[in-house]
């Protein structure tokens, strides 16, 4: 996968807790800190995230976005 972002951070999908819109995705990542991601419903659907999986945290300004490979 190639992406403009160079803040990419590999983790481990701790949790998705999804609403009625919004995927709140809870991302272990290798040292002992975490990082949360809120995406739309659509995208944690479309990218099927579930817990355990790996995934890439990609940080731009001020948004994190999650892709999995």
């Amino acid at each position: 996968m190639k992406i403009s972002a160079r803040n990419a951070i590999k983790g481990k999908v701790e949790a998705v807790d999804a609403g009625m819109i919004m995927a709140n995705v809870k991302i272990k990542i290798e040292s002992p800190d975490m990082i949360t991601a809120i995406i739309t419903k659509e995208a944690a659907n479309d990218l099927d995230i579930k817990e355990g999986d790996e995934v890439i945290a990609i940080v731009k300004s001020t948004e994190v976005m999650v892709a999995k490979e």
